[in-house]
């Protein structure tokens, strides 16, 4: 049972000579994916939640969603105020009687009959136009696009607001390094990632993890595409509820247990998989929960390498970040892969195990370890 959960997890797909590869998730973030042969009858879900529908879409089709909606109900009233003045005569050029009233005054063609349906739902009133009050109709008329002119207000101002105010948005100042770099830390082989939050407001109640994402092929010959393998990332301060007050190295202990455990210096740009990275958290001035996200492939791993201090205390005593050097490392003395670390520490501890116990001033003097009580009589 456990060589097969083995041969499933360090089975990958190698190919020879690989084009680029199209990643899950970019680096800022957005997943690339499509979904195809969707029924007809699901893209009727959009609709009914049309709210969700009109904050996600592109700035494009709200600005001319913003334009089409206003123009086109001060159109659409329009031409109900010009039928009423048409019915009532109020018109030019419509033969009138004498003692004729007005329903609306100066309307008398479809142009004043839009000047005024706009000057009423955006409540200008220049006061050249204005009921009369001798139709009920215009009474009615008047008060349902009211109603209706505060409604699209409502609407299109929470829509902008929304936008405006997504948590993806609080995302975009919180950045990862463009690589990751594997590396002894701590007398263990981990892959590290650095990770900061450009605003000095804390995003509360972070949690880092990850998912390893990779075409495998089980024993029964079923071919698992997109396989997620989770990946614990852990600082030096903990795991969760992190303090988030500047750039973080988070690190992956490779062990026994970690899909990266057959991986090598060699053999790791040959791999074909993705690591995910996600960074959970609350921003402290919105109190709205936000996820950045970010990937790695293979080709952006650097096996031997270690990230530059990028921290330093100035004279006045404060604290600074240097971003000059965020996603630049330097090379450092690494086992070629966790099988050589692991025989290099097991042959050091065997070592140190052996060792003769000496003196200490004495050199030559011999230390043994007496197991049995001698009874001493004090003359």
């Amino acid at each position: 049972m456990v060589s097969v959960r083995r041969y499933v997890q360090t089975k990958f797909f190698f190919s020879g000579h690989r084009s680029c590869k199209t990643r899950l998730v970019t680096k800022d973030g957005r997943c690339n994916i499509e979904f195809g042969n969707i029924e007809y009858s699901n893209h009727f879900a959009y609709l009914v939640d049309f709210w969700t529908t009109f904050v996600e879409i592109r700035w494009r089709f709200v600005l001319l969603l913003f334009v089409a909606s206003f123009t086109g109900s001060w159109f659409i009233f329009s031409l109900l105020w010009y039928w009423i003045a048409k019915s009532n005569g109020d018109l030019t050029g419509q033969n009138r009687t004498d003692g004729h009233v007005q329903c609306i005054d100066n309307v008398n063609g479809l142009t004043t009959a839009f000047l005024y349906s706009l000057e009423t739902q955006t409540t200008i009133g220049y006061g050249g136009r204005a009921l009369t009050g001798h139709c009920a109709g215009t009474v009615a008329l008047i008060i349902i696009q009211s109603l209706i002119g505060v409604f699209i207000n409502c609407f299109m101002c929470g829509v902008i607001l929304a936008k405006i105010s997504l948590p993806k948005k609080r995302a975009k100042t919180v950045t990862f390094s463009n690589t990751a770099v594997i590396c002894l830390k701590k007398g263990s082989l981990c892959l590290l990632i650095r990770v900061a939050n450009l605003r000095k407001t804390l995003l509360i109640g972070s949690q880092i993890y990850g998912k390893l994402l990779r075409t495998t092929i089980t024993p029964d010959g079923e071919t698992i595409i997109l396989d997620q393998v989770n990946i614990d990332f852990m600082v030096d301060a903990g795991k969760d509820n992190l303090f988030f007050v500047c750039p973080m190295t988070l690190y992956h202990v490779i062990d026994r247990s970690s899909p990266f455990y057959e991986l090598s210096a060699d053999t790791l740009p040959q791999q074909d998989f993705e690591l995910v990275v996600f960074l959970d958290g609350t921003a402290e001035s919105t109190s709205s929960s936000c996820q950045v996200r970010t990937s790695y492939i293979p080709q952006e791993i650097q096996w031997g390498y270690s990230f530059l201090p990028i921290v330093s205390r100035t004279k006045t005593g404060k604290y600074r970040v240097d971003f000059s050097n965020f996603s630049k490392s330097v090379r450092v003395t690494t086992p070629h892969c966790i099988h050589c670390f692991e025989t290099d520490t097991d042959q050091r501890n065997h070592n140190s195990h052996n060792q003769q116990k000496t003196g200490i001033d004495n050199m030559g003097f011999q230390v043994i370890d007496i197991h049995d009580f001698v009874d001493i009589t004090k003359m």
